[in-house]
């Protein structure tokens, strides 16, 4: 309980005092309050003025103004709230040991692997820095968590075969367009709906994306991807601004869902495992590393800050590295 009393007084101290003087409080309290018993007559925090629930809305306005998407929105929250309900206690007070804590009880009631529990510990430790740079705590408590060491497996890639399978299957012009759209350009299957028709330069054979941050890139595709599309849009009879619609009326924007869905049951219907948007973008950006892109271009083709994401799209062909080999080492 000293402790706790000691944490209040410093965070109301947090505006007055810089990093000596608060040093210097943290060092006389404790000798102050050495030896002292100090019972609580039921638990309130006097100098707690938000609470968490205000705290976690100006977290997600603060995240939203950074065009942070919906879906990252959510996740934030959802987290975020089941922390709360799990650790009983004003976020002043939460500290590395009640979030070990919780991330362990989490494991073992939901089995989660380290996939998950990093994403988890990974949002947290976004939360609890954004409290620290605001001056709300401290330190963020989640510093001092290390991310979970994962075994980097080598992530599956549609094969040439595999492809043109998926291609001659297809029963529409509509899935073959998208089909080769996502092949061709490697964008984000979020940022493939939000096209629209106007978006489409056909000569140039290029279109603007708007990814992640509301970035905008210039993204390529070929000729055949071209003849698809043009084939997929004299076909259509509706006035849809849309790129892609659905097959029927009132023929809606196609949604990130429905594409899913369509290639998923492509891939039963082919028995090709694990078809889905992103494999598409992960294909791409092995295949163009393997043929000698620049590591850089592909990093910007893709629309990624950090070039180590980049790195983890791609899959180098171990044959390349046996020539590479035999060319400058052996």
């Amino acid at each position: 309980m000293v402790d706790m009393l000691i944490t209040e007084i410093k965070q109301g101290m947090m505006s007055c005092l810089d990093n000596a003087q608060m040093e210097r409080l943290d060092h006389v309290l404790k000798h102050c309050f050495f030896d002292v018993i100090v019972e609580a007559k039921g638990y309130s925090c006097i100098l707690d003025n938000n609470n968490n629930d205000e705290l976690l809305n100006m977290f997600l306005a603060a995240k939203q103004v950074e065009s942070c998407s919906k879906r990252t929105l959510y996740y934030y929250q959802s987290t975020i709230k089941k922390m709360f309900q799990c650790i009983k206690k004003p976020i002043r007070h939460i500290t590395t040991d009640d979030l070990r804590q919780y991330i362990a009880d989490y494991q073992g009631k939901s089995r989660a692997g380290k996939v998950s529990l990093n994403n988890i510990r990974n949002i947290m430790s976004t939360f609890f820095s954004w409290m620290e740079n605001e001056s709300h705590i401290l330190k963020n408590p989640v510093r001092r968590i290390r991310k979970l060491k994962i075994a980097q497996m080598i992530k599956e890639t549609y094969s040439d075969e595999s492809m043109e399978r998926l291609r001659d299957y297809c029963k529409s012009s509509r899935d073959l367009a998208i089909i080769d759209l996502l092949s061709s350009t490697g964008m984000r299957v979020g940022e493939l709906v939000k096209l629209n028709r106007n978006d489409i330069d056909f000569v140039n054979r290029e279109c603007i994306v708007f990814g992640k941050g509301e970035k905008e890139r210039a993204v390529y595709f070929d000729a055949k991807t071209k003849l698809h599309i043009q084939d997929y849009l004299l076909k259509r009879d509706d006035n849809n601004p849309a790129l892609f619609v659905s097959m029927l009326k009132p023929y809606n924007r196609l949604q990130i869902s429905g594409i899913e869905i369509r290639l998923r049951n492509l891939g039963k219907q082919l028995n090709i495992p694990k078809v889905h948007p992103h494999k598409f973008r992960r294909t791409l950006a092995t295949k163009a590393i393997d043929k000698g892109m620049p590591i850089e271009q592909v990093q910007h083709l893709l629309g990624h800050q950090k070039i180590d994401t980049t790195l983890q799209y791609t899959m180098i062909n171990q044959n390349n590295v046996k020539i590479s080999h035999k060319k400058y080492i052996s």
